[in-house]
C-alpha cells in the first residue's frame, strides 16, 4: 500500500515531536538533579546549568577574604577566554573551612573549588568522602578523592601572638617559649589570659596538634598510639586547663583584641594576622599596642592555603580550564609578590622575605628566620584521634543559658530561639560539660539547675521545647540568678560562663544595672564568669547588654531571626 504525502508529513511531525520531548526531558533532568550553587540551605534547588560556563565559584575561608577578593579581581581583569569564546571568571563565596567540607559532602554544588586555610580540611574531606563511598565501589577498587591535586599559593606559620611587654615577661626573644611556658605562667598568675580557637577551626586544631607533638616529644610521625599515651594526654591536659576559653577562628579573635587589649594576653593566630594588626589593618593603635609572634620552641605548623577543584560531574570543562588558568595565575611571580605584600609568605621560595619594603620585620612583630622547626601534619585518621582525645582533655565548662520569654518573643522569634538553643546543646558533644537554663519574663520563671549533660541534656531539650512567651522583661534578675548559681558552684578549674539573650528592654527586674555590674566586678576577682550577651532584634537594649558583658570581660553579639541559630552555634565553640 502506497504511503501518501500526508502520511509522510505526519511521520516527520511525530519524529520531531519525539525529539523535542527528549530534549525537554534532558533539560528537566538537568534542572532537577543539579543543585543551585547560590543555595546553601536547600539541596536540590532548581537551576538551569550552562554546560559551557567558564565561571568558577571558589569557597574561601574568612581570614583571607581581602586577599582572595583582590586576586580574583586581578584575574578577572585579564578577561581570558576559553577555546569556545567563554570568558573565564572567578566568583567567591565565604565559608568556614568546616562548612566547606560539610557542603561538599552534602553535594550542594554551591562552588566548584575551595581554598580552606589548611590542607587539614582537604584531608578530612577526602577521608570522609572515601568512607562514604567504601560500600558503593567494587571490591578491591581504590576509592578516588573528592578533590583534585591542590595548589598552594600562600603560607603562614601558626604562632602564639602576645603583647610585646607580656612576651618579654615570658622570656621572648632571648629564651625559647613553649606551650608549657603558657601553662606555667597561668599557674603563677591568676589574671593571665590566653586562648586558642576550638578544634573546629584550623588554627585551633593545629595548636592542639602541636601540643600533642610536644607531649609525645616528636616532630614528625605522630601516631594514634602516641596521642593516646597517658604521658602525652597528661601534658596536653595540663596546658588546656590553663586556657581562658576557646572560641572562633583567628579573625574573630584578632578583631576582638583590636577593640579591647585586656580581652586576652596571648592567643593563637597565623603570622599574617600579626602583621596585619601591627600595620593598623584593624583600626587599632599599633604604636602603643604592639603584638609579637612567638614561634613555639617545639615547632610550628603552617597554614598552607591550598586551592583544590571538586571532582564532581557538575564541573564543566570550561570551569576546569578556568581553574587551571587561575592556578597558573596564582603561581606567577607578580602574583606571588602581591601575596607577600599582603603579609603572607609566598610559595615561590626564590622571593626574598627580607628585601626592601618587606613586611616581615621585627617592627611588625615577626621574624622571617622562624620557625626553625616545622611539624609534620599527621594523617587524617590521627587528626581524628587527636580531636577525640582533646574533647576529653580540654578545659570543661559550666554554662548557663539565660533566655528571654517575655511577650515580645511570641511567634517566629521564640520558634527560632528554640531552634538556636537546641543547636547550641547539640554542638556540645561532651556529656561532661555542665549546662543549666534560666528563663525570664516578668520574673525568673524557670530554672534548670547546672548539671553534666550526661544527666540533663534531655531535660534541657524538653524544657526548651516547652518555652512560651508572655509578660515583661526581667533581664537583670535572670542574669543575676545564673551568675549567683555559678559563684556558688565554685569550680575555678572550669570555664564559667553565661549566654544571655533578650529581644527587648529591661523593665521588670528587682536589681538595678549598677548593682548587678558592681556584683559582677567584685565577685569576678574570686571566680571569673564570662558573660556573652545576644541582642536579639532591633528593640534589644544594646547599652544594657554591653554594660553586663564589659563587667565580666565578655562580649555582645547582635542577632535576628535569620542569624540567631548560627550565632548560638558559633558561641558553642567557646565551650
Amino acid at each position: 500500500m502506497k504511503q501518501t504525502r500526508t502520511d509522510q508529513r505526519a511521520v516527520v511531525i511525530t519524529i520531531a515531536a519525539v525529539v523535542a520531548f527528549l530534549l525537554c526531558l534532558c533539560v528537566a533532568v538537568i534542572l532537577v538533579f543539579v543543585p543551585d550553587r547560590q543555595t546553601t540551605e536547600e539541596p536540590g534547588a532548581v537551576v538551569q546549568v550552562d554546560v559551557r560556563s567558564a565561571t568558577l565559584v571558589i569557597a574561601h575561608s574568612p581570614e583571607k577574604a581581602a586577599l582572595v577578593k583582590s586576586l580574583a579581581e586581578r584575574f578577572n581583569g585579564a578577561k581570558q577566554r576559553t577555546p569556545d569564546g567563554q570568558t573565564m571568571r572567578i566568583e567567591l563565596i565565604e565559608l568556614t573551612s568546616e562548612e566547606m567540607v560539610n557542603q561538599a559532602l552534602a553535594g550542594l554544588n554551591t562552588y566548584q573549588a575551595m581554598t580552606p586555610d589548611s590542607s587539614l580540611w582537604l584531608d578530612q574531606l577526602n577521608r570522609r568522602w572515601s568512607q562514604s563511598q567504601a560500600g558503593q565501589s567494587e571490591p578491591g577498587a581504590i576509592t578516588s578523592s573528592l578533590t583534585g591535586e591542590p595548589v598552594r599559593y600562600a603560607i603562614s606559620p601558626i604562632v602564639i601572638a602576645a603583647w610585646e611587654d607580656l612576651a618579654r615577661s615570658l622570656g621572648w626573644p632571648d629564651q625559647p617559649v613553649s606551650w608549657s611556658t603558657l601553662q606555667e605562667r597561668a599557674q603563677q598568675d591568676a589574671n593571665f589570659r590566653w586562648s586558642h580557637p576550638s578544634t573546629a577551626y584550623a588554627s585551633g586544631l593545629m595548636a592542639t596538634l602541636a601540643e600533642f607533638y610536644a607531649g609525645a616529644g616528636v616532630q614528625r610521625g605522630l601516631t594514634a598510639e602516641m596521642a593516646q599515651d597517658p604521658k602525652t594526654v597528661e601534658y596536653v591536659s595540663a596546658i588546656e586547663k590553663s586556657v581562658k576559653y576557646y572560641g572562633e577562628a583567628e579573625l574573630a579573635v584578632i578583631q576582638r583584641v583590636a577593640q579591647d587589649r585586656t580581652a586576652l594576653d596571648a592567643f593563637v593566630v597565623s603570622e599574617q594576622l600579626v602583621i596585619a594588626f601591627n600595620t593598623g589593618k584593624f583600626g587599632n593603635a599599633a604604636q602603643s599596642n604592639k603584638l609579637v609572634a612567638i614561634y613555639p620552641a617545639e615547632g610550628s605548623f603552617w597554614a598552607d592555603h591550598p586551592l583544590a577543584l571538586l571532582e564532581t560531574p557538575a564541573v564543566t570543562d570550561n570551569q576546569r580550564r578556568s581553574f587551571q588558568a587561575f592556578r597558573e595565575f596564582l603561581g606567577g611571580a607578580e602574583t606571588q609578590k602581591f601575596i607577600m605584600e599582603a603579609g603572607y609568605r609566598p610559595t615561590d621560595l626564590s622571593i626574598s622575605l627580607t628585601g626592601e619594603g618587606s613586611l616581615f620585620t621585627a617592627a611588625n612583630g615577626v621574624d622571617p628566620r622562624q620557625p626553625q622547626t616545622t611539624l609534620q601534619l599527621p594523617t587524617a585518621d590521627v587528626v581524628q584521634v587527636v580531636q577525640n582525645v582533646w574533647a576529653l582533655t580540654k578545659r570543661k565548662t559550666n554554662v548557663f543559658l539565660v533566655v528571654d520569654t517575655s511577650g515580645s518573643m511570641q511567634g517566629e522569634k521564640l520558634s527560632n530561639a528554640k531552634v538556636a538553643l537546641r543547636t547550641f546543646l547539640a554542638q556540645i558533644p561532651s556529656d561532661q560539660e555542665k549546662v543549666g537554663l534560666v528563663e525570664f519574663n516578668t520574673n525568673v520563671a524557670n530554672i534548670i539547675e547546672l548539671d553534666v549533660l550526661a544527666k540533663n541534656r534531655a531535660i534541657l531539650n524538653s524544657s526548651v521545647d516547652e518555652l512560651s512567651a508572655n509578660g515583661n522583661t526581667a533581664l537583670l534578675d535572670g542574669v543575676r540568678v545564673a551568675y549567683g548559681r555559678l559563684q556558688q558552684s565554685a569550680e575555678p578549674e572550669r570555664i564559667n560562663a553565661i549566654v544571655a539573650m533578650t529581644d527587648g528592654r529591661e523593665n521588670a527586674s528587682m536589681v538595678s544595672l549598677r548593682q548587678l555590674v558592681g556584683e559582677i566586678q567584685a565577685d569576678n576577682r574570686n571566680l571569673p564568669v564570662v558573660i556573652f550577651c545576644i541582642a536579639y532584634g532591633r528593640d534589644a537594649d544594646y547599652a544594657v547588654l554591653q554594660a553586663i558583658a564589659d563587667a565580666s570581660g565578655g562580649q555582645v553579639r547582635e542577632g535576628n531571626e535569620e542569624t540567631i541559630r548560627e550565632l548560638y552555634k558559633i558561641l558553642s565553640s567557646y565551650f
